[in-house]
């Protein structure tokens, strides 16, 4: 069964009797978490054990062996096409990359979504654009392209464009991921700001240490080996309390 919350917590993401797999080879199995309104949540653990993996079973792009993955009481699987379609739109992804389009500027890159799924004008687009790109720092960036820019800079790009439909769910995949250490605190600062503000849950894939302790809320460790998730908890409790001591290493590697 999936872990309690806390008291006067409300669930927004229940992923309950998860197996993920590729054909016959079980990637993680029996995952059970809850993920309450408003809280950063990690997903954490050493490479090769899952954790984009299961990025990927929870905004839509590759449907669970077994199990059900839920948005408040609505499952994302268990939804017709349309409905499962709906529900996406309520996600906002920034993958490792930023996965900006290079020919566009970040103006155009953030306007994609907004010219897609809204029917606002080409003035309300524009003006959205601006607000988005300030909300992360980048008020005059609009007509610059990905190239002509610092990662960190299209890292918050890409967020911007994440948020541009106003999601109630923000995924983000190794944000820190190629960052020098002051890019990768502004970023998780900027993260922390835009959930305070926006009011959005966060589901962040990372194995960073310094982001781990600095944005998490909670946290679940799958475990490459076993195949299945052997910790829940927020990190700072984990790294000093969890009793199995894989956990315990991979959250005080930094102090060795």
């Amino acid at each position: 069964m999936a872990q309690a919350v806390a008291t006067g917590a409300t669930p927004h993401i229940t992923v309950r009797d998860l197996t993920m797999a590729y054909g016959s080879f079980v990637v993680q199995h029996d995952l059970d978490f809850v993920i309450p309104r408003g809280q950063i949540f990690i997903i954490m653990g050493d490479s090769g054990c899952g954790k984009s993996t299961l990025l990927r079973h929870m905004i839509g792009l590759k449907r669970p062996a077994r199990g059900e993955i839920l948005y408040g009481e609505q499952s994302l699987w268990g939804a017709d096409a349309d409905e499962r379609e709906r529900m996406m739109r309520r996600f906002g992804v920034l993958y490792q990359g930023g996965a900006l389009w290079s020919s566009l500027t970040l103006a155009e890159n953030v306007a994609l979504p907004l010219e897609q799924y809204t029917d606002l004008g080409a003035g309300e687009v524009r003006d959205l654009v601006s607000l988005k790109l300030a909300l992360v720092g980048l008020a005059g960036f609009e007509d610059f392209l990905p190239s002509e820019i610092s990662g960190g800079m299209r890292k918050r790009a890409g967020l911007a464009r994440a948020m541009a439909l106003d999601p109630e769910v923000l995924f983000f995949d190794e944000p820190s991921a190629g960052l020098d250490p002051i890019s990768s605190r502004r970023l998780d600062d900027l993260i922390l700001e835009l959930r305070d503000s926006l009011g959005a849950t966060v589901v962040v894939v990372t194995h960073e240490l310094a982001s781990i302790f600095a944005i998490g809320d909670g946290a679940v460790f799958l475990d490459a080996e076993e195949r299945t998730q052997t910790a829940l908890g927020p990190p700072v409790k984990l790294r000093e309390e969890c009793p199995v001591a894989k956990v315990r290493r991979f959250l005080r590697r930094a102090k060795a």
